[in-house]
């Protein structure tokens, strides 16, 4: 058994009865849509731990081995990518399986103390990333400075395309994506196949030059180069919206590069 079904639908109902993010702080927007998703998990009665800033995924269910990870993104503004503090996406973790839920919401206007869920989209953490062995792990090093007495903490961010990135048709409606070979849901309908492919190469290292400002990446074959994963889009029967496809720019394979 699994909690997403149930969960995406009391979303979309949510949305469609007009229920509104309530802005509690100006600076943490991303908190606003956590506490709206708090409310979805309770109407369902599904218990969890409390959320926390340093707690990965934000919603671990009690009684399912299953978490949620919550993306709130201001629309317009930031689509492409979103920031992983310091946990890569994956969808397997401390043998919970991970959904993430991406919700948008409009970019803040003076004033406004509440707003609505433009669009949102839940999918298997596997979507974004397939490899759930990867352990985040922080290390630092010391000896830096002109005393020697400086520690460098290497802190990782990582940063992961969105699901809106990724398919087309997820704007402005709700979308569900999960493996090909999850349970099925007699209430949902597939409304398109979504297949990622794996890179050839992978990066399994960098090494940062502290005199030139540069960061070189260090990369290694993939053994599982080329495989596919298959995705399955789905909505609930009756609710509408565009069918939903790759985007033509997340089919490219592309080596490591460095931002500038």
């Amino acid at each position: 058994m699994t909690s997403c079904y149930d969960v995406f639908a009391q979303c979309v109902k949510a949305i469609q009865n007009g229920e509104l993010i309530q802005s509690v702080s100006v600076r943490d927007k991303e908190f606003h849509f956590q506490n709206w998703f708090q409310y979805r998990l309770r109407e369902l009665g599904l218990d969890f731990d409390e959320p926390g800033r340093n707690l990965y995924p934000d919603f671990r269910l009690v009684h399912q081995p299953e978490g949620y990870e919550l993306k709130g993104l201001a629309w317009p503004g930031r689509e492409k990518d979103y920031d992983c503090n310091s946990q890569v996406p994956s969808g397997s973790h401390n043998g919970r399986t991970i959904f993430y839920v991406f919700g948008r919401y409009p970019a803040a206007q003076t004033g406004e103390k509440e707003y609505p869920v433009i669009d949102l989209v839940i999918c298997h953490g596997a979507f974004l990333n397939a490899d759930p062995h990867y352990i985040h792990k922080n290390k630092s090093l010391k000896g830096f400075g002109s005393y020697g007495d400086i520690k460098i903490r290497d802190r990782k961010m990582y940063v992961a395309p969105t699901p809106f990135a990724l398919a087309n048709g997820t704007t402005g409606t709700q979308t569900l994506i999960l493996p090909a070979e999850f349970p099925t849901d007699k209430r949902f309908e597939q409304i398109g196949e979504l297949l990622r492919i794996e890179s050839s190469e992978l990066v399994v290292g960098y090494q940062f030059d502290l005199h030139q400002n540069t960061l070189v990446a260090t990369q290694e074959s993939n053994p599982t180069a080329n495989q596919q994963h298959q995705f399955i889009a789905y909505r609930l029967k009756g609710q509408g919206g565009k069918s939903v496809s790759m985007a033509m720019d997340s089919l490219a394979i592309s080596p490591a590069t460095n931002d500038k």
